[in-house]
């Protein structure tokens, strides 16, 4: 293996224990990486271990499943954390503060080799390198929830990227399984650009009583072969995630189309965050699976 493909070898840490980093360090430790998850909050890596060991022994069998998460490190410390990777996946909430402070701590902790990825879907990937001292080492790598289903990840270019990092991003996406595409740092990338418009605009049909939230996302299916309507993505996703994804998007481009939607603004303020919380758009059981239309949308 070239030298360019070095940080691909070793040990894995993803910043964020929450849906997506869990996600994430499953795929990699079922593909063989030895793996850290870091989250401040000491629950809440408890509960990353333990979604990441069903996950593990839903795709894998009990021999393999146990070895695999042998390899599992959790911290709390950010910086003993990443001090030994060879490739680092931030996946905090997408709250932009948040984000800078974990790349500008990325600056000294991290070796200075590692891949330092942002798993962000809406954020400036050329602002994060900025924030980690303009670091060649810094890309996009905006995984999709659930991440062992989803195929797709998208690679995001900032201005100070290199091209072996390119190469490595592309290494390690195709490592885990995944089909990447490049894309340039532009806001929204390819993805967010286009599906926080189509789930913007299903969330203010329903304001405008146009259709119901299930027959909105039925025509999407059976219309257009989605796989999912945009109003089940967004509950899936998480609608405290997708506010801050379209909060994010507005702010950064302008444009009214992605300002966020009263009713997502409305659901969030009550709690109801989607299949997490049991109730968004729709009521889900304790299984998560969908009971049926929600009430009081409007």
């Amino acid at each position: 293996m070239s030298a360019a493909h070095e940080p691909l070898t070793g040990r894995i840490t993803v910043i964020g224990g929450g849906t997506m980093g869990r996600g994430i360090v499953a795929v990699a430790l079922e593909r063989g990486f030895a793996s850290t998850v870091v989250d401040v909050d000491a629950p809440a890596l408890e509960a990353a271990r333990a979604a990441i060991e069903r996950r593990l022994q839903r795709d894998l069998d009990g021999a393999q499943s146990s070895e695999r998460l042998r390899s599992l490190d959790l911290q709390t410390d950010l910086d003993i954390a990443v001090a030994g990777a060879s490739a680092v996946v931030e996946a905090v909430p997408e709250l932009a503060d948040l984000k800078l402070d974990v790349f500008r701590r990325l600056a000294a902790a991290a070796p200075p080799e590692a891949l330092l990825a942002t798993n962000t879907s809406t954020m400036s990937v050329s602002q994060l390198a900025e924030a980690c001292g303009s670091s060649p080492r810094v890309i996009g790598m905006h995984f999709f929830n659930p991440v062992h289903r989803m195929a797709l990840v998208e690679i995001v270019v900032a201005r100070t990227t290199s091209e072996a990092t390119v190469d490595d991003a592309r290494a390690f996406a195709a490592a885990l399984g995944k089909d990447p595409i490049v894309v340039k740092d532009e806001p929204g990338f390819v993805t967010s650009r286009l599906g926080l418009l189509l789930g913007n605009e299903a969330m203010r049909m329903v304001e405008h009583g146009v259709a119901s939230p299930a027959d909105i996302d039925k025509a999407m299916r059976l219309g257009y072969g989605h796989p999912m309507g945009p109003l089940e993505l967004a509950d899936l996703v998480g609608l405290d995630a997708r506010l801050n994804n379209v909060r994010s998007m507005y702010d950064q481009s302008g444009l009214d189309q992605y300002r966020p939607p009263a009713v997502l603004e409305r659901l969030v303020g009550r709690g109801r965050l989607g299949r997490k919380t049991g109730s968004g758009f729709y009521r889900y059981g304790d299984d998560g699976e969908p009971l049926g239309p929600a009430e009081e949308l409007t």
